[in-house]
This record gives C-alpha cells, structure tokens and sequence, in this order.
C-alpha cells in the first residue's frame, strides 16, 4: 500500500473532514457500515475487563531517565549515580526524583513500572513501540517513519472500534508530531494499514497555541463570528436557488456545513478553547505548551474524545528528554519543572472533576537513558529498562510494580515488555487479545499481543 503520510498530515480543514469525519469514508476503505459494526460487536465482550472512558498518554519524546524521574538510585557509584536526590512522596516507602514535588504528592493516585523494556536503543524504534506495543514492519535502511504498512497506534485501533462522537474525531494527537530536528515525524503516530480514515487528528503547526481552536478550524483573519453567519446565510440562499446540483457538489456542501459547525459557539470543537477555564486552573497546570496541551487532553476526553496523546512540548521540539549532554542541568531548568506541574495538575483536577477513575493516564517515552553518565554529563539512549506510569482507568494507586538492577541497567524482577505496557492500557479501555480490527481488504487482525499488569488492578 503507497505511503499516504503527506496526506495524513495535511490539516486542511475541508480535507480533514472528508476523510476523518464523513460517515461516507467507510465506503472508500472497502467496508460497509454492517462490516464496521461486526468489528465493533467482536470487541464488544472485552469490553467487560476495563472501565476506562478514555485514555490521555502522555509521551515524552527523547527518552526521558529512570533514574532522575521514577527509579532514583542514590547508592549507586560514582560515574552512575545522578546529582539529584530522592524525595519521600505520599506512600511510604516510595520516592521519586526532588524535582517532582508535586508529583510526589499524587503518588498515592497512581502506580509506576520500574522494569518496563524493550530491544532497541533507537528513537524510531522505540516510539513505534511505545505508540502501538508492537514492532514496526521491517526496512531496507534508516529509522522507521510513519508507514502504512506499520500496525495501527493504540489511537487508530480506537478510533476504529469506537468512531467519532459528537462530531469529534475518536483520537486526538497534539499539540506536535512525535519527532526531533533530524526526524520529522517516527513511525507508529497514524493508524498504519488501517488507512488513513482512523489516523488520530494530529496537529503539527509549532505556531498552534493550545487552548485555541487548532490551525484550519479558524475564520479568516478579521471574519468575526457575525461576519461569518452573515456569509453563511448568503451561501445558503444561492445554494437553494438553483435548482439541481451534482453529487461531488451535494458532498462538498454537506463538508462545507460541517467545517462550518465547528466555528459554531455550541460545536464540541469548542473543548479545544479556553474561554470556560479560571486563569487559576491554567496556572495549575502551567501556562506553556505542555501543560496547556495537558488542560486541552482533560477538555477533549470530558467531550468525548477516547484516546488523547500529548507529545512534550515546551518551547520547541529540539528541547526534549535526549539529553546526551548537559542532562543533569536541562532536567532540572527546562524539562522536569513543567512535566511536574503539568502531570500532576492532570491527576489532581480529574480527581476533583471525579474522572480519574473513569479516564487512565499513561506516561512513557521511548525508552531510558544509559546507566553510566556520558563524558558529556549526558546519558545516551537506553531500551533494556525504563519506568512507565499508569494512574485511573482501574489502576490501583500507591504501587511500584518491578524493579530495576542497582544501576537501572536491566530489569531485576517482573519485567514488562512494552507490548506488555500497552497490553495494560488495552485492557483499562476494555480491549483484549481476542479484539480484532480489519484493514481495507477487510482483513482481520488481532492488534493487542502483549499481556496486561494484572496485578496493577
């Protein structure tokens, strides 16, 4: 099957439509509306094994360190150990990194795997994992990018077994792609050979500013909403006035009303604003791309939205958790302040909003970093054990599941595969090893391969 990623890509708003949110794009994929349902029905008895809503996956592009976030290792040796401290947290027993205070207070609310790993040490690799917790078809060379012969992201299979609700995409990825300044976008982000009709929504203009409504979905720049009803209803008066039109016309038109819904004051499109949200609740989770982006996730799965993931983004995608040098200083100014803040203000308002329980929080990223400090005061790229956290969606709080060596170099008992982490996140939606999706042919496959932490629930 061609590569379509340009055209997954392309935010055009008329574009977007007609291939995310027309019920008529299932005829383009080979499937009726009855083979669609059949798929749905056939997840249906899995469902009975999660109780999460919705899932918000947090990713934290580069591979940020177990060892200054959740896996502390303060007797290490030198040339090992980290120049940070371990810090007590809510559950006896338990630390975490001293430049997660808030977090350390949340830490009753959710569970971490200190023994999550996989086989690569590669970025490309890594995130196809962590995106879909299955490997990415082969390549001749290079990194995989985005492919549609890879299997689908966790979001493209929801998107498919759930569909869109109240004219919102099933799956949302923002506010940037997966990627850095030598990859724009690594594969394992869309819904592979699914086809692009269950690719998530996936906003990758840097200039977005969270909190707005996304790039293409905005009148025209001095269109106010009264300019804009007022040209609507002159198009509607021409329109009616002839007295034929064509099919591709009476299909344009039907894209056309719904590009225009979205500018609407009572469209669902409106979560993607915060004209409802106290400055209090924004300063709560920090007022930056992160954590606004975290506020939007909150937003979007209250209106309907399954699958939310956030990709970090602080002030631009070259300034992330790859920290082969200067780690310890850009942790602590740049990347673990605002990922604090921004987590836990995640936890602490769907608590309060009483979601949490209904709605699971994921936190990964590709994978580690190397236990021996680089010469550069760096650490390098490390698959072989990493920690991932899980909070709501039937997750018990308060655990730390698996341990890592005395260096955080391999797991020291019950590893996890990641396919094994996202085996986990699988079942909190309700979805198991017998949920099938089908691709355009209408070829069924199993896409949940891993086996979940049942010990977590």
């Amino acid at each position: 099957m061609p590569n379509r990623t340009n055209q997954a890509l392309s935010m055009q708003r008329r574009g977007f439509l007609k291939s995310g949110l027309a019920a008529g794009g299932l005829t383009g994929l080979g499937l009726s509306l009855s083979d669609l349902l059949s798929v749905r029905a056939a997840a249906a008895p899995a469902r009975t094994s999660g109780q999460a809503k919705a899932c918000i996956l947090l990713y934290m592009t580069g591979g940020p360190a177990q060892q200054e976030t959740f896996d502390m290792k303060p007797k290490a040796n030198q040339g090992y150990r980290g120049d940070f401290n371990p810090i007590e947290t809510s559950v006896p027993g338990v630390e975490v990194c001293e430049h997660l205070p808030m977090l350390a207070r949340q830490a009753h609310r959710y569970s971490v795997i200190r023994s999550t790993y996989h086989n690569s040490n590669t970025h490309g690799i890594g995130v196809h994992y962590n995106m879909t917790g299955l490997k990415n078809a082969p390549r001749t060379r290079g990194e995989p990018q985005m492919d549609r012969v890879d299997p689908p992201c966790v979001g493209g299979v929801v998107r498919q077994l759930r569909g869109d609700h109240n004219g919102l995409p099933a799956s949302v990825h923002l506010p940037v792609r997966i990627g850095d300044q030598n990859n724009f976008q690594w594969g394992g982000q869309h819904a592979g050979f699914l086809g692009p009709n269950f690719d998530p929504l996936m906003l990758i203009d840097e200039s977005w500013k969270p909190g707005t409504l996304p790039p293409g979905f905005r009148p025209p720049k001095g269109v106010g909403d009264r300019r804009q009803e007022s040209r609507q209803r002159l198009l509607t008066r021409v329109e009616q006035s002839r007295a034929e039109v064509s099919p591709a016309e009476a299909n344009y038109g039907r894209f056309q009303q719904q590009a225009l819904d979205i500018l609407g004051s009572n469209s669902a499109w409106r979560a993607f604003t915060f004209d409802d949200e106290s400055p209090e609740t924004l300063a709560r989770y920090g007022d930056n791309k992160f954590g606004r982006s975290c506020l939007v996730a909150r937003r979007l799965v209250e209106a309907g939205v399954g699958l939310v993931t956030v990709p970090w983004m602080y002030l631009h995608s070259t300034k992330n958790f790859d920290t082969h040098d200067k780690h310890f200083k850009v942790m602590k100014d740049l990347l673990l302040p605002p990922m604090d803040r921004a987590f836990s203000a995640l936890i602490e308002d769907l608590t309060e909003r009483g979601r949490l329980d209904e709605t699971l929080i994921a936190w990964t990223g590709e994978f580690g970093r190397t236990p021996k400090v680089n010469k550069k005061a760096g650490r390098d790229h490390w698959g072989p054990v990493y920690s991932t956290v899980l909070a709501g969606g039937g997750i018990r709080g308060g655990q730390v599941y698996g341990s890592s060596d005395k260096i955080a170099g391999y797991p020291a008992d019950n590893p996890v595969h990641v396919r094994d982490f996202i085996a986990t996140i699988y079942h909190c939606l309700g979805y198991g090893s017998d949920t099938r999706v089908v691709d355009p042919t209408g070829r069924p496959h199993f896409v949940v391969q891993g086996t979940p932490v049942h010990s977590l629930f």
